[in-house]
């Protein structure tokens, strides 16, 4: 009994362990929108200025994203990733504001349209939190449907804005998305150990975590929901779904765009999983991809690859 007693234990201690480990990965991975939502939220404790908030918040983001980049936050590829996903937060948002979904009451040298350009850092900021947790916890995707997924995702963001004329299909896209995901898991590393999830539940947490960044967000000020006009107020429930469609926006663009692979040089041959005169094709490839020449040698045991520096 008592040997259970510590084998149960001993899980306890290090699921615990590991659960520390992984909150730890997720704070790392929201370095950048962490110190964006932490900058906004200081400038509301700054006194009167010459300059107005808005402006100072973009100028912050900016400092925000060069600092990041050089301390190695972001590669630069994942700069370029984040950059898109800037330029794409910044449309929605200029078309949103007109169409009175919220709204920056304050008054910017920086606003176009009645939005401040430093709007699209709270979709930069999301898609850094995916791009960092896609290198720090080492993901891996089994059965990924990309032209599926990518088709829904396109869809979903169509649909914020047309949900304005049409019929909002939100629950129609979230059961296609289901649909698209159904069998896609996500692996991911936690300290030595691997651990996998469902595609669709990650972005159902990814969505809820949001949903209070949200709240922290509107609650300093970084834009007002016509409800808070007069006061702040909780974010409505409702954009937690709302976030989760959004963030297979963010996924897509990163899968798509983020992913880099290897290009062997010029006239390498094809990976095969076949020996070549005794070698596995693995490490046959390796070789002439690491630019070393391969000659021939032969001992009492038959022909074997060598490798002349």
């Amino acid at each position: 009994m008592r040997d259970e007693e510590r084998s149960v234990a001993g899980g306890l201690r290090h699921g615990f362990a590991q659960l520390v480990r992984f909150g730890v990965v997720q704070a790392r991975a929201c370095a950048f929108a962490g110190a964006l939502l932490a900058g906004i939220g200081a400038s509301r404790l700054l006194p009167p200025l010459p300059v107005a908030r808005y402006d100072l918040v973009l100028v912050y983001g900016v400092l925000l994203t060069l600092v990041a980049r050089r301390v190695g936050w972001e590669t630069r590829r994942d700069t370029a990733v984040i950059a898109v996903c800037h330029v794409l937060g910044l449309l929605f948002e200029l078309v949103k504001v007109r169409l009175g979904s919220w709204s920056y009451p304050e008054d910017a040298l920086t606003k176009i349209a009645g939005v401040p350009l430093y709007g699209g850092f709270m979709y930069a900021a999301v898609a850094s939190y995916v791009c960092r947790a896609r290198r720090l916890m080492r993901l891996r995707y089994t059965r990924y449907r990309a032209a599926a997924t990518t088709l829904v995702a396109a869809a979903v963001y169509l649909n914020f804005f047309t949900h304005h004329w049409i019929p909002d299909l939100r629950w129609p896209l979230a059961a296609a998305m289901t649909a698209a995901t159904a069998g896609t898991w996500v692996g991911f590393r936690v300290g030595a150990h691997r651990y996998r999830m469902p595609l669709a539940v990650s972005f159902v947490l990814i969505g809820f975590f949001l949903w209070i960044a949200e709240n922290a967000a509107t609650y300093a000020g970084a834009w007002s929901y016509p409800q808070q006009l007069g006061g702040w107020q909780p974010v409505p429930l409702t954009k937690f779904g709302a976030w989760s469609l959004l963030i297979s926006v963010t996924f897509v663009l990163v899968e798509r765009l983020g992913t880099s692979r290897p290009r062997p040089p010029r006239g390498a041959p094809r990976a095969r999983t076949v020996a070549a005169a005794g070698v596995p094709g693995v490490r046959f490839l390796q070789d002439r991809l690491t630019g070393r020449r391969i000659r021939r040698t032969t001992d009492g045991e038959g022909a074997r690859a060598g490798v002349a520096r």
